[in-house]
Order: C-alpha cells, then structure tokens, then sequence
C-alpha cells in the first residue's frame, strides 16, 4: 500500500482525516476538505507563473503590439484603440416615463429612441437602455402571469368549495 502525506505524519492526523473521507480517500457530499475556502487574494499558481514570465517585459510587448497595428494588423489595431478610447459607462441626463405595467414600456422606449436620436445618449447607451426596458417587460409580464395564475387558481379552488 502506497504511503501518503497523511501516513507520514502519524496516527493522530491519520484518524482525524480518516473519518473525514469515504473508501477511495474523497471527502463525503457536502463536506468540504477545506471548510475555511481558499483565502482572499490568493491567485492561481498559472496566473503568477505567467505574471513572472511577462514581468519586465511590458515595453517591449507594449512596443510590439504598436508596431503591429501601426502595420496595419487589425487584431493588434482593435487592442490599441481600445485602450486609447475606452469604452465607458456615462451618465446621461433622460426624462423616462415612470413604468408600472408593460403599457408603460412603449413610452419608454420611444423615449429611449428619440434621445438616440437627438444625440442625448450614444447609440450603444440607447441599446443597452433599450436592453434593459426589455428585461423588465419581461419581468413585469412573468409577474402579471402568476398573478393571473394564482387568481384562476383560488376561483377554482372557491367553485369547488361551493359545489362541495
């Protein structure tokens, strides 16, 4: 039988960690080997062997990937514009019609389309607005669902009371 870490150590940590785990030497469902978790900031052993290997190097590759787009390879293009002017959320000042029910998407998103199109908010702040005027149709919809549901529900459970 092969030794193992536990072996080596003794008996007393042998038993403790014994009782811990099934015949194949696994912990049981739901009982984790390390209860605590890994600890806060702790980084990936890949993550710092890469960060060691690209340390120092940082001008180089920064120079590289310039000469490669100024070259006119796209890729390397998109990385340097894209750190140039990055894209970032901003605060746009927009009147939106307060929305209770999903009658009150349709003023909304006019709302949202109008201030695209006077340039009050970028095209990409419109469709993301646009995006979350559409989570919340949905949202009121399910919500409007189960209501409708759970009121077709007790009628039927009232009418089988009654006839009872």
């Amino acid at each position: 039988m092969p030794v193992n870490s536990h072996q080596k150590q003794g008996p007393g940590i042998q038993n403790r960690v014994q009782h811990r785990r099934d015949e194949q030497g696994r912990f049981p469902k739901g009982h984790s080997g390390n209860p605590a978790g890994r600890p806060p900031g702790s980084r990936n052993a890949a993550t710092e062997m890469a960060q060691a290997l690209l340390d120092g190097e940082a001008d180089a590759l920064i120079r590289k990937c310039v000469e490669l787009a100024l070259d006119g390879n796209p890729t390397a293009l998109k990385l340097c514009l894209e750190r140039l002017v990055p894209r970032r959320g901003r605060s746009a000042k927009l009147e939106m019609p307060r929305i209770a029910t999903a009658a009150d998407i349709a003023p909304a998103m006019s709302a949202v389309a109008q201030a695209t199109a006077e340039g009050t908010i970028t095209p990409y702040d419109g469709a993301e607005l646009s995006r979350i005027l559409e989570t919340y149709a949905k949202a009121i919809e399910i919500g409007e669902f189960e209501r409708r549901l759970k009121e077709l529900e007790q009628d039927r459970e009232d009418g089988r009371a009654a006839r009872a």
